[in-house]
């Protein structure tokens, strides 16, 4: 009992939630960071609905549902797991700039974190072998894949978040592997646009984790984390940022190319792309990026969801 009184005396004057609490879980799961696995699920469903049943095909919502719930549960996985591994590595100490880690700032035990992340991907599997009914074992690769590359981000011999290739990573997996994933568990096809706005959307989930990378570069380096933003500094991640932004924009065009039928809707997230590239340009001290970081998140989720609404009413 004082225990339990002491936790609470403690999150009430650091004003983070109580260890072992739902809210601490919440906050290990990193809500904001699900919009990077739910958007190209939306996108790759809403292509798989207007360009895959030209042939005839039946469009799949148990699966498309299906696709979104192991989305979620992978991504929320690779959190526990990069929450716990980043600690172990030194990654999360009290000069972070970022949000709070659960585990470094002894919200959840290592042990709970790990818990999570078995939890997670078990319902991911779920999920995936749920999957396999529509489409067959090949779901089991792509699914294999996934979790073992969540854990490779920051755990393991190699860790690919810590060699510079957490960018590409990002790219592949939250751009094409989970947007054209969904229109073939959708439809059984993947029609070519998907794979234009599965790169447009890995692209702005990519964006984020420059920001990311740009704000932690100073406590990286003594991680021993060579990001990007490391391995060739600051101005090198500030460009890929903003083609990030920009070359989605221009990607509409190919679509058009390849369609006939040019996706307006994303135009109208223009302003905030433009904001958000203007207050990225004009941060003055890492902690700013902070909201920059936030306005990324809700920009690929706009951008995502006008092109997915487009698609699926037009």
């Amino acid at each position: 009992m004082g225990e339990s009184a002491q936790s609470l005396e403690q999150a009430a004057r650091t004003g983070l939630p109580a260890p072992g609490s739902v809210a601490a879980w919440i906050l290990a799961a990193r809500p904001p960071t699900l919009f990077a696995a739910i958007a190209p699920v939306l996108v790759g469903g809403a292509a798989a609905w207007r360009f895959g049943r030209a042939d005839g095909a039946e469009f799949s919502w148990p699966g498309c549902f299906a696709a979104l719930l192991g989305a979620v549960f992978i991504q929320i996985g690779t959190n526990f797991a990069n929450d716990v591994s980043d600690y172990r590595k030194g990654a999360d100490t009290e000069e972070r700039l970022g949000p709070p880690r659960a585990v470094s700032s002894g919200l959840l035990t290592p042990r709970q974190a790990w818990a999570g992340v078995w939890t997670s991907f078990a319902l991911a599997v779920a999920a995936g072998l749920f999957l396999t009914f529509f489409r067959g074992w090949p779901i089991v690769a792509i699914g294999v894949a996934s979790i073992l590359s969540g854990l490779a981000y920051t755990g393991g011999p190699w860790p690919l978040g810590y060699n510079g290739l957490g960018d590409l990573f990002v790219l592949v997996f939250f751009g094409f592997v989970a947007a054209c994933g969904t229109s073939w568990v959708c439809v059984g096809n993947i029609p070519p646009p998907a794979w234009i706005a599965a790169l447009a959307v890995g692209l702005l989930a990519t964006a984020i984790l420059a920001v990311n990378n740009v704000r932690d570069v100073s406590t990286d380096v003594k991680a021993g984390k060579r990001t990007l933003a490391v391995r060739f500094g600051t101005g090198f991640v500030k460009a890929e940022y903003a083609a990030c932004i920009v070359i989605p924009y221009l990607l509409l065009a190919v679509i058009w190319f390849q369609t006939g039928d040019w996706p307006v809707s994303p135009l109208f997230s223009l302003p905030v792309a433009a904001a958000t590239l203007r207050g990225f340009f004009r941060v003055t001290h890492p902690r700013q990026y902070n909201p920059i970081l936030a306005a990324t998140a809700k920009l690929l989720a706009l951008w995502s969801a006008l092109l997915a609404i487009e698609w699926m009413v037009g």
